[in-house]
């Protein structure tokens, strides 16, 4: 088993929330209208699930590992550009979820920067997603011994494992901090 298998599946789960948030775009533009509810569910599935989950896998595990090799120029860049896309990513998603807090607090001129945020998400997951997924994993794997592909599948599912307790010792490690 190649140790994309479980990113690629990842990729699947994430193509459907981006489906999702198109159709709360349509929605949001015919009632002229936000559902915070969905704003949170959304800001929660991409900061918990495809950030956390799947870009620390990538970035903690897969680029780790990539790091040691020789790879050909294309695919360093590409990763580079992997990379920065996460980190715009989450620059996104923490605009959306403050635009989120202004529009539910009476500011509604802040719809149009949720809708930006959203829409940006649309585009740019959906581009992100096939640029690994036929450009960069299948041919990095290459670089890989069978032993190293078994190691870091076995390192990401320790990774999930790991992942929800770390989530939540990280939500009371805040709230005991903001509390004092």
């Amino acid at each position: 088993m190649m140790p994309i298998a479980p990113l690629m599946i990842e990729h699947r789960l994430i193509e459907k929330m981006i489906a999702l948030i198109r159709k709360e775009i349509d929605r949001c533009e015919s009632a002229g209208n936000i559902n915070p509810e969905f704003i949170d569910t959304a800001v929660d599935f991409i900061r918990i699930y495809a950030d956390k989950c799947h870009h620390g896998k990538e970035e903690d595990i897969l680029f780790r590992d990539l790091d040691k090799k020789e790879l050909p120029d294309e695919l360093k860049g590409i990763m580079s550009e992997l990379i920065e896309e996460h980190q715009t990513g989450r620059k996104v998603v923490a605009d959306l979820a403050e635009a989120k807090r202004k529009y539910v607090h009476g500011d509604k001129d802040s719809l149009t920067l949720i809708l930006n945020s959203l829409r940006y998400l649309i585009d740019f997951y959906p581009k992100h997603i096939e640029k690994e997924d036929k450009h960069f994993f299948l041919p990095c794997m290459n670089h890989f011994t069978s032993e190293e592909k078994e190691a870091m599948l076995k390192e990401e599912w320790e990774f999930d494992k790991n992942l929800i307790h770390q989530i939540y010792m990280d939500k009371i490690s805040a709230w005991t901090t903001n509390s004092h």
